[in-house]
């Protein structure tokens, strides 16, 4: 009944995000029944386990995604994301269609714009393009899911996302770990999921699959808008980027002297650096972009000055933002945590641990697991690295495995099964588009395939090589 309850809450949390509702509300409800069906209380379930846990992330990533929001925001807001999208989507043209939309993606995700913002600057230029070149609109989800939601999310080292933070905190790495493998990586899952997209652009058209007659959400791109230069877009990215990379490598294991960190019980610098370097980044990031707002929406209309060029709103607006998105997050994470409690995960928590194997793959297997029960790489991970993070060190340690393969591996798996039709990320990629999931699921499933596909390819690689 344990394991049955799992799969059920699973399965209809699964169920009712496909049908658009609410996951932040229904994640508790389906977690209770599990709970109740697995033998444990109702109340003390929800407020001791379910509860806790959700507060508990917030607690330890509300400044990401708080600054990250605020960041791509003012990104938006300033024109330079949109300023980005059109000159990379020009340049290449509606000859390389799918291309261009998957390195604007990759260039915003990893200068350190949120997943949601890359998709609401990129979508109308992905779709005038594909409008162009008579691409089915169907492929256009998929292609900015290509982008932002794999490669530049958890694989290339020093990606500024969350889901390349978390694992810091566990492993006493920092956010370039393992810079090898997870190059390698990223070449590889752009590779494929660019093969798959053209094959499938290749057979619709064939099939004479145009664009479509689309009505909902079909955007209107405005020529003469006002855009700061590409050149000047692409330095809050370098800013955030660069900056990460520098405090982490050279500033801030060393800012503060011992006698003020003895201050904190517990506090252990390398465990919370990747935090730290990333908070200090993206702030660099966010007043820059704050400069470049300013600078070109001073004027409103009919060239009245706008004195407040309309900062206020766009910082409201990010940080309202970033608590739907962290509630959202928190919520599939209880949901996780109150699963992982049961006596029917906990045979499968002992079976991987279990496994004759190596520490990877059984990390591979579990985070990947947890992110599809829970629709959330970042929570997925999270609920993982907390009940087994700590064996799976000491694992690696006697096996002679690095952390930082460890942390590679980590995030890498957690942005392949999470995309579910529960993910939040995927429900508000649909409703951007104005598609949905029978529409489009089908392609965003295939590039979830090929990324899950490449962590075990990447484990056999390290293993053989010892490259990190």
């Amino acid at each position: 009944m344990a394991v049955l309850g799992i799969f059920l809450a699973l399965g209809l949390l699964i169920f009712v995000a496909y049908r658009g509702y609410p996951v932040i509300l229904f994640a508790p409800i389906f977690a209770l029944l599990a709970a109740v069906l697995s033998g444990l209380p109702l109340l003390p379930t929800f407020t001791e386990v379910f509860m806790v846990k959700a507060v508990n992330y917030i607690k330890l990533y509300f400044p990401i995604f708080l600054l990250g929001a605020i960041f791509g925001k003012v990104m938006d807001d300033s024109g330079a994301a949109r300023s980005i999208a059109r000159t990379l989507i020009q340049k290449l043209g509606k000859n390389q269609a799918i291309l261009s939309v998957v390195l604007t993606c990759a260039v915003l995700t990893y200068g350190g714009v949120s997943l949601f913002v890359v998709a609401f600057a990129v979508y109308p230029f992905a779709a005038a393009v594909f409008r162009e070149a008579n691409i089915p609109k169907r492929l256009i989800p998929a292609t900015i899911a290509l982008g932002a939601f794999t490669f530049t999310m958890d694989a290339l080292p020093g990606t500024p996302q969350v889901q390349n933070t978390i694992p810091t905190t566990y492993f006493n790495t920092t956010s370039l770990a393992a810079p090898i493998t997870g190059t390698l990586g990223a070449i590889i899952v752009a590779g494929a999921g660019l093969w798959w997209l053209n094959r499938r652009k290749n057979k619709l058209v064939a099939a004479g699959e145009g664009y479509g007659s689309h009505t909902l959400n079909e955007p209107e791109i405005s020529s003469d808008e006002k855009l700061p230069p590409f050149g000047l877009a692409l330095v809050p990215l370098i800013l955030v980027l660069g900056g990460n990379f520098i405090l982490t490598k050279y500033i801030l294991s060393d800012w503060y002297p011992a006698s003020i960190i003895a201050n904190y019980p517990g506090l252990k610098v390398e465990s919370v650096l990747g935090v730290w370097s990333l908070i200090v980044a993206l702030t660099i990031g966010v007043l820059f972009t704050i400069f470049i707002q300013w600078k070109y929406k001073r004027n409103g209309e009919n060239g009245k000055e706008n004195k407040g060029f309309g900062l206020a709103n766009t910082l409201t607006a990010g940080a309202v933002g970033s608590l739907l998105a962290i509630m959202n997050t928190a919520s599939e994470v209880g949901f996780g945590n109150v699963i992982s409690s049961l006596p029917g995960f906990q045979t499968v928590s002992d079976f991987l641990l279990s496994m004759k194997t190596n520490p990877l793959i059984s990390e591979a297997l579990s985070i990947n697991i947890l992110a599809g029960i829970t629709g959330s790489a970042s929570g997925g991970m999270s609920i993982a690295l907390d009940t087994m993070g700590a064996k799976y060190l000491e694992w690696a340690n006697a096996a002679g495995i690095s952390p930082e393969l460890l942390h590679r591996i980590a995030s890498m798996s957690a942005g392949g099964m999470d995309t579910l039709p529960h993910n939040g990320a995927v429900i508000t990629l649909l409703a951007i588009c104005g598609l949905t999931h029978r529409q489009s699921y089908g392609d965003i499933f295939a590039i979830t395939v090929i990324k899950t596909l490449v962590v075990p390819l990447l484990i056999a690689f390290t293993l053989i090589t010892g490259l990190v």
